[in-house]
């Protein structure tokens, strides 16, 4: 019987070690490209499902007592400071920067 004229010969001893070779490092190849897709997709929606997310706007309105002047205002960290001077007094109050909420006060007195 004879071979068609589109048929490959056997390939000889060496051509198919040299395709087992080229098939192992094409193997090595992908698995190593899925492994860094794979930590890539990790990093990613680490990221996504860490963050913060978008922030909220927030409005507030921190009444004064009355004649009470605004000295300095600051922020440091998650805090916003405002120095108010209350008729003649100093007082330092601070509030959350994300929520603005009132978180503490501090007043200043003259010692006797």
């Amino acid at each position: 019987m004879t071979q068609p004229a589109d048929a490959l010969p056997e390939p000889t001893a060496d051509q198919a070690a040299m395709i087992a070779r080229v098939r192992r490092m094409m193997l090595i190849a992908g698995l190593t490209t899925a492994l860094g897709v794979g930590a890539l997709l990790v990093v990613i929606g680490y990221r996504l499902f860490r963050s913060e997310g978008s922030a909220v706007t927030t409005a507030a309105t921190a009444t004064l007592p009355k004649g009470a002047k605004i000295v300095a205002t600051g922020a440091a960290g998650d805090r916003i400071m405002v120095t108010l001077d209350i008729g003649g007094r100093t007082e330092i109050r601070t509030f959350d920067a994300k929520t603005l909420k009132p978180a503490g006060t501090l007043t200043f007195a003259s010692e006797p």
